[in-house]
C-alpha cells in the first residue's frame, strides 16, 4: 500500500478516513445510489479530481500560475469528440485516433507556450496564458462548421459504452450492468490511474526538483538544476494529464462543448478547489474536489429544504432562498480560507503532526 502511494501518506487520522471514504463512496457509487444525478456528480468529482491534481502539479508544487489548464482540458474533450463525430459508426480506433491527436496538440502547445512563456515572470506569464486560452475558446466558438460553435457537438460512443447495451442480462446488487455503469467505471480507473501517476511524480526526485524551484528557485539553478528545462516539463506532463482528464468527461458526458471544457468558469472552480484542498498536496484536490463538486450540485437543494422549514421566519426563508445559492457558496468559500488558510489537508497534517510532537 506505501509503494502503491509512493510513500506519501495521509499522515493524519482524520485525512485517512476522510480520502477512505471518498474512495469508497466513488467505487460504488453506482451501488449506493439511483438516478441519472448523483452518479453524474460521483463521475464529475472523478473528472475534477485529476484535473485539479495535474494544475496543482503547477502551481503547488513548481510554483507557476497558469490559466491556460482549461484550453489543454478542452482539447482533450475535443479530441474524442470530433474523432467519434467524425465517423458514420463510433470505434474505438476513431476514439483513439482523436485522442491521440488530441495529446500531440496538447503537448506541442504546452511546450510552445512555456519555452517562450515561462522564461518570464509570475504575473507576465499568467497573462500569456491567459491569453492564449481565451484565443483557443474564442477559435473553438466560431469554427462552427468544426467545432459545432457555440452549441458544441453530440456524440455517439462505441456500443460497449452505450446506454442500450447490456453487458449481463440479469442485475447485480440491484444494478443493471449496462453501458453507462461500464462508461463510469472506464472514468473512474482512468481518473485512479493518472491520479496515482501524478502521486508518484511529485514523490519522485523529478518531483522533489520541482519543490526545490517553487521554495528557490535561484538555489535550484545553482545547484546545476536547468529550472527553465524542469518547468517545462512540469508544464508539458500537466497539460497532458489535464487532456486525458477532458476526454474522460466528454466521454460520460457524450457531448463537448466550449462552455463545458473550454469556460473561465472551469478555471475558476479549479483555483478554488486548489485553495481549498491544500496546495502542494495531491490529496488536497481529492478532498477539494469532493467537497466543491457536492456543494455545487446539492448547495441549492438543501437550501429549499431550509427555506421550506424556516417559513414561519421570513427574514431567514429568504436568506435560505435557493437563488442566493451562489451567495452562500462565496461564504464557506470564505470561511474555508479563514479556518484552513493552508488548505484542508494541510491543517489536517499540521494538527497531526503537532498532536505527535
Amino acid at each position: 500500500m506505501t509503494r502503491l502511494l509512493s510513500g506519501d501518506l495521509p499522515r493524519s487520522r482524520i485525512l485517512t478516513l476522510v480520502l477512505l471514504l471518498v474512495f469508497l463512496g466513488l467505487a460504488f457509487a453506482p451501488f449506493l445510489t439511483s438516478g441519472a444525478r448523483p452518479l453524474n456528480t460521483a463521475a464529475t468529482i472523478c473528472v475534477y479530481i485529476v484535473l485539479v491534481a495535474s494544475y496543482d502539479l503547477l502551481l503547488g508544487y513548481t510554483g507557476v500560475v497558469s490559466f491556460a489548464h482549461t484550453m489543454f482540458y478542452g482539447i482533450g474533450a475535443y479530441g474524442i469528440g470530433l474523432g467519434l463525430s467524425s465517423v458514420d459508426e463510433p470505434t474505438w480506433s476513431a476514439a483513439l485516433t482523436g485522442l491521440g491527436l488530441a495529446l500531440l496538440l496538447a503537448l506541442a502547445l504546452a511546450f510552445v507556450v512555456g519555452l517562450f512563456a515561462l522564461r518570464v515572470r509570475a504575473i507576465f506569464y499568467a497573462m500569456i496564458t491567459l491569453a492564449v486560452a481565451s484565443s483557443f475558446a474564442v477559435l473553438a466558438s466560431q469554427l462552427s462548421d468544426f467545432t459545432g460553435g457555440e452549441d458544441g457537438k453530440t456524440f455517439s460512443v462505441p456500443e460497449l459504452l452505450s446506454p442500450g447495451f447490456t453487458l449481463i442480462e440479469n442485475a447485480v446488487f440491484g444494478r443493471a450492468i449496462d453501458g453507462k455503469l461500464l462508461t463510469y467505471y472506464l472514468v473512474f480507473f482512468g481518473c485512479l490511474l493518472l491520479f496515482l501517476f501524478l502521486l508518484r511524480l511529485v514523490n519522485s526526485p523529478f518531483g522533489r526538483v520541482l519543490q526545490a524551484i517553487r521554495e528557490n528557485e535561484f538555489r535550484a539553478e545553482a545547484l546545476g538544476y536547468r529550472t527553465v528545462v524542469y518547468r517545462i516539463w512540469a508544464n508539458c506532463l500537466a497539460a497532458l494529464v489535464a487532456a486525458l482528464a477532458g476526454a474522460l468527461m466528454a466521454l460520460w458526458l457524450r457531448y463537448v462543448g466550449p462552455k463545458t471544457s473550454l469556460g473561465f468558469e472551469v478555471m475558476t472552480d479549479i483555483l478554488l478547489i486548489v485553495v481549498i484542498g491544500g496546495m502542494g498536496t495531491m490529496y488536497g484536490a481529492v478532498v477539494g474536489a469532493a467537497l466543491f463538486i457536492l456543494a455545487q450540485n446539492y448547495l441549492k437543494e438543501l437550501m429549499a429544504h431550509g427555506s421550506a422549514a424556516m417559513e414561519s421566519v421570513p427574514l431567514l426563508a429568504a436568506a435560505l432562498h435557493p437563488d442566493r445559492w451562489m451567495l452562500w457558496l462565496g461564504v464557506l468559500f470564505v470561511l474555508s480560507i479563514y479556518f484552513f488558510p493552508i488548505g484542508i489537508v494541510g491543517k489536517l497534517r499540521l494538527r497531526s503532526y503537532l498532536a505527535r510532537r
